[in-house]
């Protein structure tokens, strides 16, 4: 067993891959949790770019998402490999993760839009990320790459989770048309790595998290939680 621990804050959807990954090859790992508006000096000196997440493995400290999961990858060589075999699918897998990456940081854009317009373009955008989506699960399944749970199905599950939050709060239509990858984000919502890869209380947290943004949706979240008062 590897001495891991995983450091971050208690939203972060990239170390939530992470957190799946290792759950899925059977490694334990201890869990840190920061405040990034507050930053510990140990966590400044061992990360470079002050980022999560932040694996340190014994004295080694390794950062940024993607070389934490090929570390992973390679340190756990015998346990459920979770890139295809193949070098050609790995390389299609490789960049449908980082298409996921993408993704989170489109979600980020929607929350926050400022006012309803803008609001809605990001809508609107991050609704034709998911029918790009859609046009690789048409056929395949259950997961991205077929019976095999893998990284790719590990970077789109953290995704999924905030739209649980968002469902709280109206039908953003994001979904809407696109059965496969509907299916696709229940099916993520099933795997046990998958739920056991947050605190109990995440939707709570970002809810508060949500409130406090000054954005539109922020607005929105203060209106829901008044109606649940009344």
């Amino acid at each position: 067993m590897h001495n891991f621990e995983l450091i971050s804050n208690i939203l972060c959807p990239y170390t939530q891959r992470a957190a799946i990954q290792l759950a899925e090859k059977g490694q334990e790992a201890r869990r840190t949790y920061i405040d990034l508006a507050d930053k510990p000096d140990w966590f400044i000196r061992l990360s470079p770019l002050g980022k999560v997440p932040l694996l340190r493995v014994g004295d080694t400290a390794v950062f940024e998402t993607a070389v934490i999961c090929e570390y992973i990858e390679e340190a756990t060589v015998g346990q459920a490999p979770m890139w295809p075999d193949r070098a050609l699918d790995r390389a299609r897998h490789r960049a449908w993760a980082e298409f996921a990456s993408t993704v989170i940081a489109d979600v980020f854009g929607f929350y926050m839009a400022p006012e309803e317009a803008a609001f809605e373009r990001e809508r609107s955008e991050l609704a034709g990320r998911f029918a790009r989506l859609e046009s690789q699960l048409a056929g395949a399944g259950p997961y991205f790459g077929g019976e095999r749970f893998g990284l790719v199905d590990a970077a789109f599950a953290p995704i999924f989770r905030l739209l649980e939050t968002f469902d709280r709060l109206a039908d953003f239509r994001l979904l809407q048309g696109l059965p496969a990858t509907a299916a696709y984000r229940h099916k993520l919502a099933e795997r046990p790595s998958v739920r056991a890869a947050v605190v109990p209380e995440y939707g709570q947290v970002f809810m508060r998290y949500l409130a406090g943004r000054g954005s539109y949706m922020s607005r929105l979240v203060t209106a829901e939680a008044t109606s649940v008062e009344a």
